[in-house]
């Protein structure tokens, strides 16, 4: 099937039409569910999907509003839109939400920035010096390819054979892998230039761990770390949660250190990767990024007259421009998340949200599973 060479005279949903009923008659299978209508598309036939012939609509569901009290201070009220397809998942958040009334504290908030680590082979002597003491020259370089990226640090990395350079950079409102990606290139071909001897076998090295998990990325964190916290009252615990302090402590003790370190995980949460991909999904995010985002460790502590929950979460990977951001429902789903303004800027307020959302997730499955509630919530709402 040729599916790419089509007439330019069609629009985007003629293209997206015409290369359906392609598959269709050369797979001979049904595929009319799939029609899209052409004010959801945008230009995802253009920028976000190659050979594209349709699109599958996923559920969103609304809940909240969530109060955050943001790092700079500000408290707001955010309505969370949530993409998916489980069942009840929806509903415990809305009652993280509920329980959090007196609002989700941002403790700590650092933008670590975007990440690319480039694999270099050569003498690896000759290729540190180069690279420490032409700094400047490299970081120029990078920057020149985006008036919107801005190097914040590196680190080199030796191996037996090859040295890698493990860029960071601001990259503004914009996620920024195809930034940093562009301007790690442009470093190589540097290097390249300064010493022929120097040659890039990869600038996508997975020292940054893109999209995938790491040890290194649940220490140093990537995109943003963020930390939130909540203080539970036992009126809260026993009305709201219908738990209570002890049995929450107890469950949390099991799942979370028992459980976790048995299984060597890496990040130790109840599902904080539900609800990292419920609002990727929503908000155009790249739901990949989701690996990154189940990194996340939550703590829960006794506290006087209740309980204190907190979500560490290492790597949150958004951006409010580009890729699927501007996808038409996307983007409605993304203006309806930043409408209240906190004074921070978008893409910092948009990871201090996902960052509270997760800690809402996180104290309702926990009182769930305390209750002994997870089984009969799922067969009432996930069947």
């Amino acid at each position: 099937m040729d599916l790419r060479n089509l007439p330019d005279s069609l629009s985007p949903l003629q293209r997206i039409n015409q290369r359906r009923t392609l598959i269709e008659s050369e797979e001979k299978v049904e595929l009319e569910k799939l029609s899209p209508s052409s004010d959801v598309i945008g230009d995802a036939d253009l920028k976000n999907c190659e050979q594209m012939f349709g699109v599958v609509s996923v559920p969103v569901g609304y809940a909240g509003p969530l109060s955050i009290k943001f790092s700079n201070g500000s408290v707001q009220a955010i309505g969370l839109p949530l993409a998916t397809t489980e069942g009840a998942l929806v509903a415990s958040v809305n009652r993280g939400c509920k329980a959090t009334v007196s609002g989700i504290e941002i403790q700590k908030s650092v933008h670590h920035g975007i990440s690319r680590s480039i694999a270099f082979d050569g003498d690896i002597n000759t290729i540190v010096q180069l690279l420490r003491s032409k700094e400047n020259e490299w970081r120029k370089a990078a920057e020149a390819t985006s008036g919107y990226l801005k190097i914040l640090g590196y680190e080199i990395d030796i191996a037996k054979k090859e040295v890698f350079l493990t860029i960071r950079a601001d990259t503004d409102e914009a996620m920024g892998m195809n930034m940093i990606t562009i301007a790690a290139q442009a470093i190589a071909d540097w290097a390249k230039s300064e010493n022929k001897d120097i040659h890039c076998i990869t600038v996508a090295g997975n020292v940054d761990s893109d999209k995938k998990p790491s040890k290194r990325t649940h220490e140093r964190g990537r995109g943003y770390e963020v930390v939130a916290s909540a203080v539970l009252t036992e009126d809260v615990i026993a009305e709201v949660l219908k738990s209570s302090s002890e049995k929450m402590m107890r469950t949390a003790d099991a799942k979370l250190k028992s459980g976790s370190i048995l299984a060597g995980a890496l990040g130790k949460n109840l599902h904080a990767g539900n609800i990292v991909a419920a609002l990727y999904i929503a908000t155009g995010q790249d739901p990949a990024h989701v690996t990154e985002g189940a990194l996340t460790d939550t703590t829960v502590e006794k506290v006087q007259g209740g309980l204190k929950l907190s979500v560490r979460c290492p790597a949150i990977i958004v951006g409010v421009r580009g890729g699927g951001t501007a996808l038409p429902a996307q983007k409605q789903c993304l203006d309806l998340l930043l409408k209240s303004k906190s004074g921070l800027h978008p893409k910092q307020q948009l990871a201090e949200t996902v960052a509270a959302a997760v800690l809402a997730g996180e104290i309702s499955l926990l009182a769930a599973q305390a209750s002994g509630a997870l089984a009969k919530a799922h067969r009432a709402l996930a069947r």
